[in-house]
């Protein structure tokens, strides 16, 4: 029986769903629209199957197939990066950076990631999180006057807090990642080098963002975001071998890919969610075409042009402009909340997240800034010249938050370029 006959009230969600993400803008940089590829593998039987174990050394039987789609995830995720060593199985990517610090530290270890409030994600240390209550969390900032990441200090404070788990990454930074620096900090005060490029994977694929795979000893990355996959996340070792062995695994028999993969498996997870694996594999592929390459460069395109407009329109962006694929403003200015301008922005069919800025005086569920992004309006086909007309729109629904014939002539606006764009034309 067909979903829409079965349940009723959900097959109506989904489509009202299928509405609001061809119909609006969608701007949260860490979200994206899959393939109708993608969507495919996501919805098959392999859902029905259980793999615990990897493949060839599995716990259950009738895997022969199972261990197909891993297997070609795995080699499609080596040759994408360059890397010797990947797992595919983690389910999202805080849990896949759970598996490396269960891999690599001990309870009460010292860890250094960049603070929530300056960019950086939950689980880079911030104390409500596994990562801040079960480690000992020294987190690092941004400059005040930049907001620019600060190498020469992150230095000077790894040499003093000597911490075991140096973590490069972030969630809400919009300037490229120096890794070469941070991979110099963590080798000179021996520690390990945890880049997390979940954000940003798809843009060192395209070669607009340097690659962590020289500097770091374990590299994370969701494959969603500017990946452009399902929700999921893969744990990759740029060498199987382990520089610090002699320093903190003296005792073990495992490398470093061994230890990350016994940390997934059995240490954090049991079966892997093999239609999420298998759509990752499709994702991967895709990746490595010279269209994704494009696709890749176009996204930090789209946002400089962005980027450049709001500037225009006098709105504050936090470190003056982007390198990547997403935009943090501050809205002190305009007299408007984060809360406030989400709120609004979401009213007229654009889809935005409140983010706090660095050094924010306002409370994070309210904080003083909004972020927003370019990979999923670029996967619709969007150009230059779109990015100036949303960044027009934007600016008049702000500047404007009680006219409703403002709010009226936006919605047409949006109509427009969503029409121009279609995602999924057979979902509708």
């Amino acid at each position: 029986m067909s979903l829409k006959k079965q349940d009723s009230k959900i097959y109506k969600a989904i489509q009202d769903e299928v509405h609001r993400q061809q119909e609006g803008l969608e701007m949260i940089p860490s979200e994206n629209f899959v393939s109708e590829a993608v969507l495919e593998a996501l919805g098959t039987v392999l859902t029905n199957k259980y793999s615990e174990g990897y493949a060839g050394k599995r716990y259950y039987g009738g895997n022969t197939f199972i261990d197909v789609i891993e297997k070609t995830a795995v080699q499609r995720a080596k040759e994408l990066f360059g890397v010797e060593h990947a797992n595919v199985q983690p389910y999202s990517g805080s849990p896949a950076n759970q598996a490396v610090y269960y891999a690599l530290l001990e309870p009460g270890d010292k860890v250094m990631g960049l603070s929530l409030p300056y960019g950086g994600h939950l689980t880079h240390g911030w104390k409500v999180n596994f990562s801040g209550r079960y480690y000992h969390s020294v987190p690092y900032g941004v400059d005040q006057e930049t907001h620019l990441i600060n190498y020469d200090e992150i230095l000077a404070m790894a040499k003093k807090e000597r911490p075991k788990l140096l973590i490069a990454g972030a969630t809400a930074y919009p300037r490229e990642i120096d890794f070469e620096a941070f991979g110099r900090i963590a080798k000179e005060v021996g520690a390990y080098l945890l880049a997390d490029i979940s954000h940003v994977a798809g843009l060192v694929v395209a070669g607009v963002h340097q690659s962590p795979v020289p500097a770091a000893d374990v590299i994370m990355t969701t494959t969603h975001k500017t990946l452009r996959g399902p929700r999921g996340a893969i744990i990759m070792c740029p060498r199987k071998e382990d520089r610090l062995k002699e320093k903190y695994h003296a005792d073990s028999k495992w490398n470093l890919a061994e230890l990350i993969d016994r940390a997934v498996f059995p240490g954090l997870q049991g079966g892997p969610h093999n239609h999420q694996t298998a759509a990752i594999a499709v994702a991967l592929r895709e990746a490595a075409t010279a269209d994704f390459k494009n696709y890749g460069q176009q996204i930090v395109k789209n946002a400089k042009v962005l980027a450049e407009n709001l500037l225009g329109h006098d709105f504050q962006l936090v470190s003056g402009g982007t390198d990547n694929h997403l935009i943090l403003i501050d809205l002190t200015n305009k007299q408007l909340s984060g809360q406030e301008a989400e709120t609004l922005l979401d009213e007229v069919g654009i889809t935005v997240n409140k983010n706090m800025v660095p050094f924010d005086t306002r409370k994070p569920l309210d904080p003083s800034g909004i972020r927003l992004g370019t990979p999923a309006l670029t996967a619709r086909g969007f150009k230059e010249e779109d990015m100036r007309i949303v960044a027009d729109l934007i600016a008049k629904t702000i500047h404007n938050p009680k006219k409703e014939l403002v709010k009226k002539e936006t919605l047409k606006g949006i109509k427009e370029l969503t029409d121009r764009y279609p995602i999924y034309t057979n979902l509708a």
